[in-house]
């Protein structure tokens, strides 16, 4: 079934331009968040990996950028079933496989995992924070990357994959380990293993897209005051890229600052609060707490900066 990628993903493209998809009515394809805007730089990356019909995908980037969604929200569009496992360093191979687990009478019988029906049922198989997976247990995925046949030892069953099964990583760090020293648990992988994939580098939105997103997440909040939010957003990454900040704010983290600042400037008034209480408030929440007391006060510092006497929500 082919969608037409204008109207599916709301981007500037020719009507007639279409893409494959899958028929509705598959339980395992994601819901789709309706307020969800794609990059179109983003998105074009994406749509070759998919149309040169590259086996695995690999993409790399800092943390709340959006990585992992924009692979949800394609698969939603276009009704793909996907299985998303969060990997870390204890995660071995058997748990993405299967095992064999308890049955009703008593028994035993083998239970396929998340891998191994994302390649029978030609869907995609996304694996977030990939980095933090031990380099001997990635490596044992080589042949899965390419899209070649597995043998599950216990049974001895061979499961080939559908020709529409596609291996996705996500990380923050591009494989080759954390030279900056800002995620911890990251390990450097096999470059064998890293050979098999296409790799993208996704950054955070330019800073229109970010005042779109909260636009729709926060449309009771002043434009004034999204702007700010944005400009305070790339300030403090910058001094979290040159290690002068342990934390980060995140597009996802933003998102959740707007949010709170919408939902507690309701209530702000009948509490007695000020409006610079209410963002500065919703900001710790978001943000703020995470941080050491020495960085908190200086993030507050910035806030005071971008927003001085005018922070009404």
């Amino acid at each position: 079934m082919n969608y037409e990628i204008r109207s599916t993903f709301k981007i500037d493209a020719p009507k007639t331009v279409t893409i494959k998809g899958r028929t509705p009515g598959h339980p395992a394809v994601p819901p789709a968040d309706e307020q969800y805007i794609f990059r179109q730089a983003t998105l074009s990356d994406l749509f070759t990996w998919y149309l040169l019909g590259e086996r695995s995908l690999y993409l790399t980037g800092p943390t709340g950028c959006g990585k992992s969604s924009v692979i949800i929200e394609i698969a939603a569009r276009l009704n793909i079933p996907l299985w998303n496992v969060v990997a870390h360093s204890r995660l071995e191979t058997p748990e993405l496989i299967g095992g064999y687990r308890l049955n009703a009478g008593g028994g035993m019988d083998f239970v396929h995992g998340p891998l191994i029906i994302a390649m029978k049922e030609g869907g995609w198989f996304l694996i977030d924070e990939i980095d933090l997976l031990d380099p001997s247990t990635a490596a044992g995925l080589n042949g899965v990357a390419e899209g070649r046949s597995i043998t599950i030892p216990e049974t001895g069953e061979v499961v080939t994959a559908h020709p529409d099964f596609r291996f996705i990583a996500t990380a923050n760090s591009n494989g080759a380990g954390d030279a900056t020293g800002l995620y911890q648990g990251i390990l450097r992988q096999n470059l064998a293993f890293l050979d098999r994939f296409y790799m993208i580098e996704v950054g955070y939105p330019d800073p229109e897209i970010e005042k779109k997103i909260l636009t729709e997440v926060a449309p009771s909040v002043g434009s004034d005051i999204r702007d700010r939010m944005v400009n305070i957003a790339n300030e403090i990454r910058a001094l979290f890229i040159k290690g002068e900040a342990e934390v980060t704010l995140s597009t996802r983290t933003l998102t959740r600052w707007a949010r709170i600042t919408a939902f507690q400037a309701r209530a702000a008034a009948s509490q007695g609060m000020s409006n610079g209480e209410t963002l500065t408030k919703a900001f710790d929440r978001a943000l703020g707490f995470r941080a050491e007391p020495d960085t908190r006060t200086a993030l507050h510092a910035v806030l005071q900066r971008h927003f001085g006497d005018r922070r009404t929500p």
